[in-house]
């Protein structure tokens, strides 16, 4: 898309195994400056920084993986480090705009009869091991209706990699105002499409489901599969991108990227299935996972007064993953092993027996 409108290009990668299994894939343009390297490590991130007006830093080390000291050295550590270089070596840097997620959110906002719009906390361990998946009012504990979120909602991140993308956002926007460059925290909802990996079994719930499907298994959901997502296609994220960068309009502002419209995990599930015609019913075993949030739609008013219109419906998306999976060669399937470690590393619990 950059190319297209005539930028110049430079691509800053690591090409994590557990996502590039095969190495440098093959859709890396030629005429793309590539620089394979870490963003941990400060002489790369001064390389790929030299003459370069827009940063557009998408790097991070995400999912439900069980190490806690990367994420915070990839994510929080990295980030900083990026940001002191450019202050240190006074790069004449324009705009500066860092991917955050909808993880920086504790709970989805919420409806309650009585209160309104409430901004829930997590749901306590204690209740979802009896199996109790609900929503609850914070003030007078009725049960609650998913609500759009808007970005006014608290933050603070109840997994490890949620709280380093609060890190990310906080730093970058922080740093934007003291140093007086123009800086943009996107906060996706969950991205799909092409080339999202097949090889990681802890990161993108289409991608895990069609592996699982396609090996003759059946999608494994999480609680009752009955959680909500918004989910944003990667070309509707790389013009939110392009926006951001074009247009002051968003300029020190954390910033909803979505579709606007909550679809159950359960009802991804069943559209891939008929979309493969592999009629295999999903399975919940009971299981959870400490701090994940029951139900996230994002208020995405403000990046649309901007000109934002996400462009690609979830069926259509999902049509168009499933043409580029179908070229793949020999998709395995590796969430039974992970889910495994998931386990024994305490990041999944199952629900106590009545």
């Amino acid at each position: 898309m950059l190319r297209r409108d005539g930028w110049k290009v430079r691509v800053l990668d690591n090409l994590e195994p557990q996502t590039h299994r095969h190495g440098c894939p093959s859709w890396v343009r030629p005429d793309h400056d590539f620089i394979r390297g870490d963003l941990r490590d400060r002489a790369t991130i001064a390389a790929a920084l030299a003459d370069i007006d827009v940063v557009f830093h998408q790097a991070a080390y995400g999912g439900y993986m069980p190490e806690i000291a990367k994420y915070v050295e990839v994510n929080s550590l990295g980030t900083a480090q990026m940001l002191e270089v450019i202050r240190e070596e006074n790069l004449p840097l324009k705009k500066f705009i860092v991917a955050s997620s909808q993880a920086v959110y504790s709970e989805g906002a919420a409806t309650c009869p009585e209160h309104r719009l409430v901004f829930p906390p997590v749901r306590p361990v204690a209740q979802l091991r009896q199996g109790d998946w609900e929503v609850r009012c914070p003030i007078c504990h009725a049960i609650t209706t998913s609500a759009p979120t808007p970005e006014n909602a608290p933050i603070g991140g109840e997994t490890v990699y949620g709280l380093t993308k609060v890190d990310q956002e906080k730093l970058v926007l922080l740093w934007g105002k003291q140093i007086g460059i123009p800086t943009v925290a996107l906060r996706y909802s969950c991205t799909y499409g092409p080339r999202q990996s097949i090889f990681n079994p802890y990161t993108g719930v289409i991608a895990i489901f069609c592996t699982r499907l396609l090996n003759d298994l059946p999608p494994v959901l999480y609680e009752d599969g009955e959680q909500t997502r918004d989910f944003s296609f990667v070309e509707d994220i790389a013009r939110a991108n392009l926006l951001a960068a074009e247009t002051d309009a968003l300029d020190g502002l954390p910033v909803n990227v979505g579709s606007g419209r909550g679809v159950s995990i359960r009802e991804v599930a069943a559209q891939i299935s008929d979309a493969l015609g592999i009629q295999i019913a999903p399975e919940a075993k009971g299981e959870f996972r400490p701090g994940e949030m029951r139900h996230l739609t994002s208020d995405t008013g403000r990046i649309r007064a901007a000109g934002y219109q996400p462009q690609v419906d979830l069926a259509s998306g999902i049509g168009r993953y499933l043409d580029w999976i179908g070229a793949q060669k020999d998709v395995r399937e590796y969430f039974s092993e992970a889910a495994e470690i998931l386990r024994e590393k305490g990041i999944v619990h199952h629900v106590r027996s009545k």
